[in-house]
């Protein structure tokens, strides 16, 4: 993968996480174990201390997607 797929990607912010785990209805447990992480990493992320990178923000968009959820992510920074 080069660049080019690096900066195209785009970055799930804290209120959008919060915002998906919502409508899915699920709590944050819940949400870790679909995407195989710990409770503690989907809390950092909904508190804006971390973002999803790599195969969780991917993962997150498949989620969105299936789950019919309207985001809109920001861009990655090149």
């Amino acid at each position: 993968m080069g660049n080019a797929y690096k900066a195209n990607r785009p970055q799930w912010d804290s209120q959008c996480i919060r915002a998906l785990r919502r409508h899915l209805g699920l709590t944050q447990r819940e949400l870790a174990d679909r995407l195989g992480t710990r409770q503690q990493t989907i809390s950092e992320w909904e508190i804006g201390l971390y973002k999803p990178r790599g195969a969780s923000s991917t993962l997150l968009s498949i989620i969105a997607e299936r789950a019919k959820f309207n985001y809109q992510v920001t861009p990655a920074e090149k």
